[in-house]
């Protein structure tokens, strides 16, 4: 008999994601049943899990691409401080009503825009010059960095109406604001990746970018317009961050960048390009909570955290490759038998 996961349409590496993740949540359970299982501690993981979900989205569809990107931390830090410092500007000159409206829109629009530039100048040199991603993404986010630090001349810039705090940190039924601009963006990203023309072309150019130039795919533009969703999706989550925390930094939260590719590899994604599933990636964010939250509901420090995430991200891809290796084994008996 065959796995009943497998008529339902679940494939292995979202069973082997679902295995762990719900091994991870048994166990925080079982060490601190009275405080993990509480609602306000899943509240306060909806709370959590927006940022470093958002980025590993921008994450994923750069690696599925074949490349990488480490500006999105920098790209959405840019995009709080563009907001913040013309809401703020704005509020310091007595604006109110309809034109603090009129400039909060504006300043959203723009802080979006510059999201959508920057990802499209990191598709444009690495489709048109060959740069190595890697490389060209550190030196945007340098770039980015800098305009950051010359805008607040190195301060941190606060200052928003409330009504914007209150998308930030408040519940729609049940669940906070963020968490359902998250799940709103995974589900359009899944709707792209698969059911629609645009994640073929992207799976096909992770998989074989040479292949996919002779069946007529302009690999260029695909490249181009990931490095822009990556862009757009970070600067998105530059102004959640801005409307839960009050403020915009030039470095603020500097390590999502390795937490997101960390995440993205947990959740399946191939690092050489042409697979990754949102779904693995969702589970993957869920692993990483429940371990984080039950760590410090047992008063360990983010030394342990840390830990803790490398050595999951470890077993998991050993296990993916002794599978792969013992998959091998069986085919290769079975031909040599036939």
């Amino acid at each position: 008999m065959g796995n009943p996961l497998n008529k339902i349409g679940i494939s292995k590496e979202t069973r082997r994601l679902l295995v762990v993740t719900a091994v991870l949540f048994v166990l925080m359970a079982m060490l601190r049943p009275n405080l993990f299982l509480r609602a306000s501690n899943f509240t306060s993981m909806g709370y959590q899990i927006p940022e470093l979900g958002l980025y590993s989205v921008a994450m994923m569809l750069v690696m599925l691409s074949g490349g990488i990107d480490l500006s999105t931390v920098p790209i959405g830090n840019l995009s709080g401080v563009i907001s913040a410092t013309m809401i703020s500007n704005a509020m310091i000159s007595g604006a109110s009503g309809p034109e603090m409206g009129f400039t909060i829109a504006c300043s959203f629009v723009l802080s979006l825009a510059v999201g959508l530039l920057m990802g499209a100048m990191n598709g444009l040199l690495i489709a048109n010059l060959k740069i190595a991603p890697m490389l060209l993404t550190m030196a945007t986010a340098s770039i980015v960095t800098g305009l950051s630090i010359i805008i607040t001349e190195g301060k941190s810039v606060s200052g928003i109406p409330d009504y914007l705090l209150y998308f930030g940190n408040n519940t729609l039924l049940g669940l906070p604001y963020a968490l359902w601009l998250l799940i709103i963006v995974l589900a359009v990203v899944s709707f792209f990746l698969n059911k629609n023309r645009f994640g073929f072309k992207l799976k096909m150019v992770g998989s074989n970018p040479m292949a996919s130039m002779y069946s007529g795919i302009n690999v260029k533009v695909t490249l181009v317009k990931t490095y822009m969703a990556s862009g757009f999706i970070s600067a998105l989550c530059g102004l959640e961050i801005l409307m839960k925390t009050n403020t915009a930094k030039a470095d603020y939260a500097n390590t999502y960048v390795l937490q997101a590719i960390l995440c993205a590899v947990l959740g399946a994604t191939n690092p050489d390009g042409g697979f990754a599933k949102v779904s693995c990636l969702v589970l993957s964010l869920l692993s990483l909570q429940f371990l984080s939250s039950g760590f410090n509901m047992l008063r360990l420090g983010g030394y342990y955290k840390d830990f803790s995430w490398g050595l999951l991200l470890l077993v998991v891809l050993s296990i993916e490759f002794f599978h792969s290796r013992i998959k091998a084994a069986k085919e290769s008996r079975r031909s040599v038998k036939a």
